[in-house]
């Protein structure tokens, strides 16, 4: 054999020096995959751990009921949600209040004007009037902004500030 090494020009020591670099190679490489394969043993074994497997197939079988039930859930809550989207737009989301004086004789601002709005500038103006013997309650109706009936100073202020509600601070002119 090593008239085949000499006729070839090689000599046998690097060849067994080659050889024994890979055999170190191979046994790192070994142990290596004999420790990871130790871990992964030991991590089935712990989830595996006090369940056979007929057991752990009735906990993956609850989860999924248990995912069902959420599924299920989350539809209703959809319904809720779509039915309260629903209901907001005929809600008033709006308001508008000035407080005044009705008579002269009567102080502390007790008569008041109240605009109650939905989304589309509709709804309705209560115009509450105190003097010192009586209160009168009147109702306007509001459509999209405007009215088809004669608003004192003070129902349209109340009318601008429900308009305006929720844009920010708006100044009053006094």
């Amino acid at each position: 054999m090593s008239s085949i090494f000499d006729s070839l020009g090689i000599d046998p020591g690097i060849i067994i020096i080659i050889l024994l670099i890979l055999s170190i190679i191979l046994l790192v490489n070994v142990v290596s995959s004999k420790m990871r394969l130790t871990r992964l043993e030991r991590k089935y074994k712990m989830f595996m751990k006090g369940s056979d497997a007929q057991s752990l197939e009735k906990v993956f079988m609850r989860k999924f009921a248990q995912i069902d039930r959420l599924y299920e859930a989350k539809e209703d809550h959809e319904h809720d949600i779509n039915f309260i989207k629903h209901n907001m737009e005929t809600m008033f989301s709006k308001y508008g209040v000035e407080k005044y004086d009705a008579f002269d004789d009567v102080g502390g601002k007790l008569s008041f004007a109240l605009a109650l709005l939905d989304k589309d500038n509709s709804g309705l103006i209560l115009n509450a009037v105190h003097s010192r013997d009586n209160c009168f309650l009147y109702l306007k109706e509001i459509v999209k902004g405007e009215s088809y009936v004669m608003l004192s100073q003070e129902e349209v202020e109340a009318l601008r500030k429900a308009v305006n509600f929720g844009l920010g601070n708006i100044e009053t002119e006094e």
